[in-house]
């Protein structure tokens, strides 16, 4: 595909994607706890796409960097309201693009790896607070920041599905079976479940792409 035409769309999926949180916010009453997360999960699946809308990482990364950009903004003078977080020590909308151009650039050449590096983060960082609030009666804390057992239960569930997903699904080399992609798909969640538990301050949108980029690397496939 053209790469500005995959600019384009990657831009109004993003923009939509927030759009929509906007309106559970407005509408349904849904709080920011939960509308952030909403965004994160659903920008993070926009990986599963990146292969078809360009024929270079470089476009990617810069639509990655204008929206770290965006919501370096965002993170100063709260003008998305979905996106708002109480912590204000927390930069993890900022990581979070900032990790994807790294991902891309690595393993541009090798699909199925670049979006499941991309998938502990998404899904399991995503869902991990939400099933923590919601559920999280074993909770631990590290650095000052409370966690759950349940939070990091979701993490590595969700996570490491969506991961063993993405090894087989995505088009491109290498070619994995289900079966092969189970062991490593097993790696990835059990190294960054860990590595979520103890990172503070929103660096785990860093250290657990940096940990599932380590394993991938690794790994004999």
């Amino acid at each position: 595909m053209n790469n500005l035409i995959g600019l384009l769309i990657a831009y109004i999926y993003i923009f939509g994607v927030i759009g929509f949180a906007e309106l559970l916010r407005r509408r349904l009453g849904y709080g920011s706890n939960f509308t952030r997360k909403f965004i994160h999960i659903g920008v993070g699946m926009l990986a599963w796409l990146v292969p078809f809308l360009f024929n270079s990482p470089w476009p990617f990364v810069f639509a990655a960097i204008t929206f770290a950009l965006l919501n370096l903004l965002d993170w100063r003078y709260g003008f998305i309201s979905s996106m708002s977080s109480s912590d204000r020590s927390n930069l993890g909308t900022v990581y979070f693009p900032l990790a994807a151009a790294a991902v891309a650039i690595i393993f541009w050449d090798q699909p199925p790896l670049m979006v499941a590096a991309l998938m502990p983060l998404t899904w399991g960082d995503g869902l991990a607070p939400v099933i923590g609030r919601a559920f999280g009666h074993n909770t631990y804390v590290v650095f000052g920041h409370e966690r759950s057992l349940q939070g990091s239960s979701a993490f590595f569930v969700f996570g490491g599905f969506f991961t063993w997903m993405a090894l087989w699904i995505v088009p491109g080399p290498p070619s994995i079976s289900p079966i092969e992609a189970l062991l490593p798909a097993m790696a990835i969640i059990a190294t960054t479940t860990i590595i979520e538990g103890i990172s503070p301050w929103g660096l785990d949108n860093l250290t657990v792409t940096a940990t599932a980029i380590a394993v991938l690397l690794v790994w004999p496939f």
